[in-house]
């Protein structure tokens, strides 16, 4: 490997097939206690709303049950959907979050909604132009943690002074720019919108300005990666995220489904086209087989830490895909 670079997950306590929101919930559990035994670096959990089958809806409240659940992995949010909430509410929940796992809490930010348009409209309310205050919402959000907010007339108790660093989240070049100028670091989403991954980073890191937290340009990008020990069974495991894409596409969501052969093979065209525009950042194979790939891939982005998603139906093939990836990076 021609450089060393931290491992991670991202999780969305996805629904299987046969389950419900609490035993999704559980396996989120046991994939953070597994890949922290394995030495992973954070697990982050996404926030989304209005989704029947994800269960990660609420990110603060699960991320302070998974952080219970284990002893150092960092556990953070991979993101809040600040425009949903107020800077001063999400100071206080990180901050609380923080106080309780000191040393051990993320605060991934993004700017889209985690849902549809009329959702988005029901979390903000009389605010539906949020989204366009991301950049200042994020500035107040640091102010609330800064210790220069000791004389403000509106501060957050616990999150005043606390260290929790902040990453801007993104899916496009708008938030690269957003990540350079605030000196923050950049996690980009190249496990469901890779197409303008590559142009994004190459922004963040020739804009980039040192800030307070960051000296230097940090990208993350997040990935998905199926292992297992041959080729033929990682593709076989893969099927149930290609379903999953599927769906997305199509709005005829479901929980994740068990893996079924030859999933593509009667798919229109346009609509395997549109799935495999998702899959380009996507990695299956035996370890033998990612190793080329992954080693490829980090060395022509030059990223510091690969995030990784764990679409499998199997909890164990689950497992066991995160542990042979971490074999094959080291």
């Amino acid at each position: 490997m021609s450089k060393k670079v931290k491992l991670s997950a991202l999780d969305l306590a996805n629904v299987i097939a046969g389950g419900n929101a609490a035993s999704a919930i559980a396996r989120t559990v046991e994939l953070a206690q597994q890949i922290e035994q394995l030495g992973y670096t954070r697990l982050w959990l996404a926030e989304h709303h209005n989704m029947e089958y994800i269960a990660s809806s609420a990110t603060a409240v699960l991320i302070g049950h998974v952080a219970a659940h284990t002893r150092q992995i960092r556990i953070g949010s991979g993101g809040v959907m600040l425009p949903n909430h107020a800077p001063l509410a999400v100071a206080e929940q990180f901050g609380t979050l923080e106080t309780m796992y000191p040393g051990r809490i993320d605060l991934g930010l993004g700017r889209a909604p985690g849902t549809d348009q009329l959702t988005a409209m029901a979390l903000r309310r009389n605010n539906p132009n949020a989204v366009y205050h991301f950049p200042e919402d994020v500035r107040e959000l640091q102010q609330y943690f800064s210790d220069d907010n000791v004389s403000g007339r509106v501060r957050a108790f616990p999150g005043e002074g606390l260290d929790i660093p902040i990453w801007i989240l993104g899916s496009s070049t708008d938030s690269a720019y957003l990540a350079a100028e605030m000196g923050l670091p950049y996690a980009f989403a190249a496990h469901f919108a890779p197409r303008q991954f590559r142009n994004a980073i190459a922004l963040y890191r020739a804009h980039f300005k040192p800030s307070a937290q960051l000296a230097q340009p940090y990208v993350m990008a997040c990935v998905n990666v199926l292992a297992a020990d041959t080729d033929q069974e990682a593709d076989l495991l893969a099927s149930s995220l290609y379903n999953m894409f599927l769906g997305v596409i199509t709005n005829t969501r479901k929980p994740l489904q068990p893996p079924v052969a030859d999933v593509r093979a009667y798919w229109p065209t346009d609509i395997r086209a549109a799935v495999d525009q998702m899959l380009a950042c996507t990695f299956t194979g035996s370890p033998d087989s990612l190793r080329p790939q992954l080693e490829k891939f980090i060395e022509e982005t030059g990223i510091d830490e690969l995030m990784t998603t764990g679409y499998i139906y199997d909890s164990g093939a689950r497992l066991k895909s995160f542990r042979l990836l971490k074999e094959v990076l080291g």
